[in-house]
């Protein structure tokens, strides 16, 4: 799935070429995961004025409204002129003044919704319950802190929900709980001061560096532009059960969590 990385690595793509570009035409495929929720036709004439991130979305603000973009489990953007005819798996393309952009998504859990504004009850819906944004300023350390001893459940089951602090998905919380030095499985409320901020600063450190290595490419994900990412390259403990430990030389081990795989080395996380 694309995490936060990945979408803004995408964003960060064509949010240039894009913008003051006027909507011309909206094409939709097979229904996504959640309707338009408007006529196609009531997108025609509009001008894309930004291409803004919340969390997991692509938040793309028109003259009236915005769209809200989710790429869901395997989806991809791409933007430009001279795209091939739409395949099969492309269910969403909207013809602009400067190029066409269009949603590949071979599962269709993604979704694109208009809304009128953030305020407006169908953006709320999505965006309501999301924690703060982990690379800006309102990603309090002392907030994170407090918050964290407010939860009892292992503390990578925490990041994952996003309540707290929006866009760790499962690869970034295996990689910044591993460069905290904390199990996956420590309570979140068990974490001393001194390692929470060990993990707020990992978090940051974390997702910045899969940002500028332009994401995770583990199967099929590409910027709007084609270019996939490099950090699985650089991963600590993801995808490398039974591999040493790039620092102690020990095993990385996997575990089960609430459906996903954990990865982890016992020697250099401590409980």
């Amino acid at each position: 799935m694309p995490e936060l990385p990945e979408v803004e690595v995408t964003r960060l793509s064509f949010v240039s070429r894009i913008a003051s570009a006027q909507i011309q035409s909206v094409q939709l495929g097979k229904p996504l995961r959640w309707p338009l929720g408007c006529a196609p036709d009531a997108l025609h004439g509009q001008q894309v004025l930004d291409v803004r991130r919340r969390g997991k979305y692509l938040l793309l603000d028109l003259t009236a409204g915005l769209l809200l973009v989710h790429l869901g489990m395997s989806g991809s953007i791409s933007f430009g002129h001279g795209l091939p005819p739409p395949g099969k798996h492309d269910h969403f393309e909207m013809l602009t003044s400067l190029g066409t952009l269009r949603l590949h998504d071979p599962r269709r859990f993604g979704a694109v919704v208009f809304a009128l504004n953030e305020n407006d009850p169908a953006a709320r819906k999505l965006l309501g319950r999301l924690g703060v944004e982990p690379l800006t300023d309102a990603f309090d350390v002392t907030a994170f802190h407090a918050a964290l001893k407010l939860k009892k459940t292992a503390i990578k089951q925490v990041l994952l929900a996003g309540e707290l602090v929006v866009g760790v998905g499962n690869i970034y919380a295996s990689e910044a709980l591993f460069l905290a030095g904390i199990r996956p499985t420590t309570s979140a409320a068990k974490l001393s001061k001194p390692r929470g901020a060990r993990l707020h600063s990992a978090i940051r450190q974390v997702l910045a560096q899969a940002v500028a290595k332009g994401g995770t490419t583990l199967k099929d994900f590409s910027s709007s532009d084609g270019q996939t990412g490099y950090f699985q390259l650089e991963a600590m403990v993801y995808d490398r059960t039974g591999l040493p430990c790039r620092v102690c030389g020990d095993p990385v081990k996997s575990l089960r969590q609430a459906q996903r795989s954990t990865f982890y080395c016992a020697k250099c996380q401590k409980p």
